[in-house]
């Protein structure tokens, strides 16, 4: 085990674990954001440089800074490390230019992206981007590529982090047809020879990717993810590697997309197969188990059923009358601890 101070506080983690996961078990504000870094995909992380921290001591038998920023998602912890985060300025300011860098050739597409509203770029550059920038040259631009009839491809939105290709080669086990085609500014996801991306995981390229390059061409252009009501649904689905533990996007009646389930931090930890994803849209497919959790600095949150958590523990001396009317009426639901 290593203990390391991350922004003043102390965690203790076992050994061979990334600044980052070392951060995610603190949690909360101080966990640096990543744009390609993804846990259940081997060989992720240390391309878009979001996480950039400071390693004010490398170990406690080597107490001496780093002297660049380093990948957090990339970098294994020491035993007596100290990592600055959202205390170093230096940080701060870096960050800012790797939202500035993300954003030179990605295009205005916000008003008429379906990934409006969940899309890890927005969050990332709200929070640490400026509203303003200093490139003046021409945005990229590329030809359109049909990959089949389920899947959508913006090149222009891509942001090269790799996970589609990485979702590819892991979960589909090999059958993989798209990949980074060129290098430099000329690289880009494409297939070869316009190949159709139709195995029975690919829908799952679309839940992996952070901004709208990816996306559900059932679902394309048919509703604001936050006017729809998340419920998380299971059925015991006939492929043995699919979960079949899913979120049903509901507007009204209809069920407009199904996803597979995403942890705090975006990340899907059981894939499903693309049956579940575009073939079963109909309640009576499912069953249900009630509001999917949305965080509520979410967009989504807005139009969001799920009622918040009163805890009688925390709320001192609750009476019983209230407790009584809560559980008969309740305005809100009550916590367990």
């Amino acid at each position: 085990m290593a203990k390391i101070t991350f922004d003043g506080i102390e965690v203790e983690v076992p050994d061979g674990t990334t600044i980052l996961n070392a951060a995610r078990q603190i949690g909360g504000g101080i966990v640096p954001p990543a744009m390609c870094y993804y846990t259940p995909l081997k060989g992720s992380g240390g391309k878009c440089r979001a996480c950039l921290v400071r390693v004010a001591a490398g170990s406690a038998k080597d107490p001496r800074p780093m002297p660049k920023l380093v990948a957090s998602c990339v970098t294994p912890v020491q035993d007596g490390m100290v990592v600055e985060n959202t205390i170093s300025e230096q940080v701060m300011n870096v960050r800012k230019g790797i939202v500035e860098m993300l954003l030179i050739n990605h295009p205005l597409d916000c008003p008429v992206c379906d990934q409006a509203g969940e899309c890890d770029l927005q969050n990332f550059a709200f929070e640490h981007g400026v509203s303003t920038t200093r490139y003046e040259e021409e945005r990229r631009t590329f030809e359109k590529i049909d990959i089949g009839p389920l899947i959508q491809l913006h090149m222009t939105r891509c942001i090269l982090c790799y996970r589609c290709v990485y979702t590819a080669d892991q979960i589909a086990e090999g059958d993989r047809v798209h990949g980074v085609l060129g290098r430099g500014d000329a690289a880009e996801i494409g297939t070869y020879i316009e190949n159709i991306i139709d195995n029975d995981f690919s829908g799952n390229v679309i839940d992996v990717c952070p901004v709208g390059a990816l996306t559900d061409k059932t679902f394309r252009f048919k509703q604001r993810v936050w006017f729809t009501k998340p419920v998380d649904a299971h059925r015991e689905c006939e492929n043995p590697k699919c979960c079949g533990r899913v979120v049903l996007w509901y507007k009204g009646k209809d069920v407009l997309r199904v996803t597979a389930r995403k942890n705090e931090y975006g990340e899907v930890k059981e894939w499903i197969c693309n049956t579940c994803r575009f073939e079963k849209k109909e309640t009576a497919d499912w069953v249900l188990e009630g509001p999917a959790h949305i965080d509520r600095s979410s967009v989504i949150s807005a139009n969001h059923y799920e009622l918040p958590v009163v805890n009688p523990q925390v709320i001192a001396d609750l009476p019983e009358s209230t407790m009584r009317d809560l559980e008969q009426n309740p305005p809100l639901k009550l916590g367990s601890s």
